[in-house]
């Protein structure tokens, strides 16, 4: 699909020196920009011959005997061409390099996607693991639909899901393939964001203004960053400083009385560099359906993360930063929200957290290596408050890692060892058994190897082993594998799996769904932890129909199979107000199996673009009880996405968007109501400003328009399970400055 020009006088002048040696140098670069094209590859016939460019575009081609061969070099995005060269074949001469460049074809130019989180800055078109990135004008959407956190960028996507565990303080969490949440690892810039006690409420604490790029690895991932990524992993990836000044303003109003003010500021210069951004998110209690009982919340956040670079000389780096953020949260009754507490308005949820975490990285470039330090050390608190109830503790963990890679002429090497600390500490709950030994101190060392070796032009194979000692639960093995086949310019292929872990913990979505009360503690003397075995295939089609439509199709199917699950003794309605039920954890005699498949097609045409994507997603519970075979609650089977767009580049954009959920399986044996959510987005741009306004769920799709939410009594309400949105129609619009 690129088109490769060989100069040709470089070819006659070059040729007589360059291959009178025993390899052939080839360097490969963007004709317009002269910037080097990594992962561009290069095939010598007859022998096929062939490699790949390394960071710095360069690869070589050994030469076997004097003849006439044909190179051919091609590149994704670019035609390929083929040219004839006679070469002298094996001989002691310069080292000089063929210096190719390459243009990019007509039609719709493809961004070139470098991603971060199997640990190399490599292109996506190139890395054997299925890595799914959120870039450019799709972050910047979504970012103008919800701008006060991620859900919207993540929930949208297919095959995932965000599943609210409050129904009246929207707490939530979100779900890979069917599995819960606390199978997803979040990572800011690779280093661990939220976790544990923090988890339900991850997601809803991290506006997006400040992300360059959000990635997201399907399946296990634990044996590149250990325990806990069973499911997957989201790398929020931030911005970096440039020496143009990005300084920008975004305000955002709802009509469902949200407020959302946001700023960022970016600059480099010579020594030093700087990143902050700060942020300003409200919300009044909202209750749409006129129940009495707010369907979101009021809260107040503040968010900081200012980052400091030192440019220490031209091959290292140094970064320092702190993100922190407060938040006051509380739902429940409207008329205790308005200050009207009597003895039967009684009912509501507060949570109060607070979060600081410190963030270093140094990095040391050689010529084909790297050398990474990162260390960061987080602090969360959160109290939980109900009417007689109250749950409170915080969390201490650091995360340690030093890494080296290696980028050779065919293959690149990364090893490393890190440090994980995690301590939870209770520092109140209501009396009774289940507030005593929720604690745990979590101490984990572990050690990583991981290579990709182009065995062929048409074949790149990626394998891990990481090794990680849990100081509760023992030694852990992770190997893994992912292969990448490059079958045509247009046509290819991945195929990989491993194994994964996670240790125990009382953090779980059910466990927050009753907000902790009752919640008994592991029995560590019995308890396992959680494993998982997984893989993934997938097959990418991209092509040009007509000379008009710019076509790409992606196939995936998926398996992972959980074992030793740790499930919670649970009703189908969760009572709130005091009780008597005690809740245990056990861990299931039996597998959790997920299985399913994901269709992805885009298609661009001028300056439309229309993206569709459905999936299958059968989750299943395969141990004894009367919950066998039956599928996990609250996932939907079949899900469709439904984004048409048009844009007038740096003018105007215009998006259409529909999403269907299907059924979802109850706790109660039932079936929710398949239902469709429709929106809107418009932005109109100038070179310093832009407005912008999105209408979401315009069908004003509510749960208590099929079901009541609420049971009573009104003073100990319990809640029905949360399967489809609750806030119904709601229109947002905003502002953004760029100066």
């Amino acid at each position: 699909m690129k088109t490769l020009i060989v100069s040709l006088w470089l070819t006659l002048s070059i040729l007589p020196i360059a291959w009178g040696q025993s390899s052939l140098r080839v360097l490969i670069q963007d004709a317009e920009t002269g910037k080097p094209l990594i992962g561009a590859t290069a095939l010598l016939n007859p022998g096929r011959i062939g490699a790949a460019a390394d960071t710095a575009g360069r690869l070589v081609l050994t030469v076997p005997n004097p003849g006439r061969y044909a190179l051919t070099c091609s590149f994704v995005g670019y035609l390929s061409q083929t040219d004839s060269l006679t070469l002298p074949g094996r001989s002691e001469a310069s080292a000089d390099s063929l210096v190719v460049q390459l243009r990019e074809t007509e039609g719709e130019e493809l961004e070139e996607v470098v991603v971060t989180s199997t640990r190399s800055n490599r292109s996506i078109d190139d890395i054997p693991t299925r890595i799914e990135a959120i870039t450019g004008e799709e972050l910047e959407e979504k970012s103008n639909m919800r701008p006060g956190d991620i859900r919207m960028q993540l929930n949208e996507s297919t095959g995932i899901q965000v599943q609210q565990t409050s129904p009246v303080s929207a707490n939530a969490n979100i779900r890979i393939q069917g599995l819960d949440g606390r199978y997803t690892q979040i990572l800011q810039d690779g280093l661990p964001l939220y976790s544990g006690f923090a988890a339900g409420l991850s997601i809803l604490q991290i506006p997006p203004l400040n992300l360059r790029q959000v990635e997201v690895i399907k399946g296990s991932a634990s044996t590149l960053y250990g325990g806990g990524a069973i499911a997957g992993l989201v790398n929020l990836i931030t911005k970096r400083p440039s020496e143009k000044r990005e300084l920008s303003f975004m305000a955002n109003g709802t009509t469902a009385g949200g407020l959302d003010l946001s700023g960022f500021w970016g600059q480099k210069w010579e020594k030093v560099g700087v990143t902050l951004f700060a942020a300003r998110n409200t919300q009044r209690e909202y209750d749409p359906g006129k129940i009495g009982f707010s369907a979101l919340p009021n809260y107040e956040r503040y968010t900081v993360n200012p980052r400091l670079y030192f440019y220490l000389n031209p091959t290292a780096t140094l970064t320092v930063g702190v993100i922190g953020n407060t938040e006051n949260r509380i739902g429940g009754d409207m008329a205790v929200l308005d200050g009207n507490t009597d003895n039967t308005h009684l009912y509501f949820e507060r949570n109060r957290s607070d979060r600081v975490a410190s963030q270093l990285q140094f990095d040391k470039r050689f010529e084909r290596s790297v050398l990474t330090l990162k260390n960061s050390v987080s602090y969360f608190n959160r109290t939980l408050t109900q009417p007689d109830y109250r749950f409170a503790g915080h969390q201490v963990a650091s995360f340690t890692e030093a890494s080296y890679s290696h980028t050779g002429e065919r293959s690149e090497w990364i090893g490393g060892g890190n440090l994980w600390t995690e301590q939870f500490t209770e520092t109140g709950a209501s009396n009774g058994p289940s507030s005593r030994g929720r604690n745990y101190q979590y101490v984990t060392v572990g050690g990583f190897v991981q290579n990709s070796t182009q065995l062929a032009p048409w074949l790149t194979l990626e394998t891990g082993l990481r090794g990680d000692y849990h100081n509760r639960f023992g030694f852990f093995a992770l190997p893994r594998v992912s292969a990448l086949f490059k079958l045509s310019d247009r046509l290819t292929s991945r195929l990989g799996g491993g194994l994964g872990y996670k240790a125990p913990t009382i953090f779980t979505e059910d466990a927050e769904s009753v907000a902790f009360r009752n919640v008994r503690p592991i029995d560590q003397a019995t308890a396992k932890a959680e494993t998982s075995i997984g893989g993934n295939f997938d097959v990418n089609y991209r092509t040009r129909l007509f000379d008009l439509l710019d076509v790409s199709i992606n196939q995936l199917f998926f398996y992972t199979q959980l074992n030793n699950a740790l499930v919670l003794d649970i009703p189908a309605i969760i009572p709130t107000g005091p009780n008597s039920t005690v809740y245990q954890f056990s861990n299931a005699n039996g597998p959790i199996d997920s299985r399913g498949l994901e269709t992805n097609v885009r298609i661009g045409y001028e300056a439309f673009k229309l993206y569709a994507g459905y999936s299958l997603v059968d989750t299943r519970r395969r141990y004894a009880g009367e919950a066998y075979n039956s599928p996990i609650p609250l996932t939907a089977k079949h899900r469709v996405n439904l984004v048409a767009v048009y844009e007038l580049e740096g003018k105007f954009r215009l998006g259409l968007e529909a999403y269907y959920i299907g059924r979802k399986a109850l706790s109660t044996g039932e079936y929710s109501s398949p239902f469709w959510l429709l929106g809107i987005m418009g932005e109109r741009r100038w070179k310093h400003f832009s407005i912008f306004a999105n209408l979401e769920n315009i069908g004003n799709i509510r749960q208590d328009r099929f079901e009541p939410v609420v049971l009573p009594p009104v003073a100990q309400p319990s809640f029905r399970e949360v399967w489809a949105p609750l806030e119904g129609f709601v229109a947002n619009g905003g502002i953004k400055l760029m100066l």
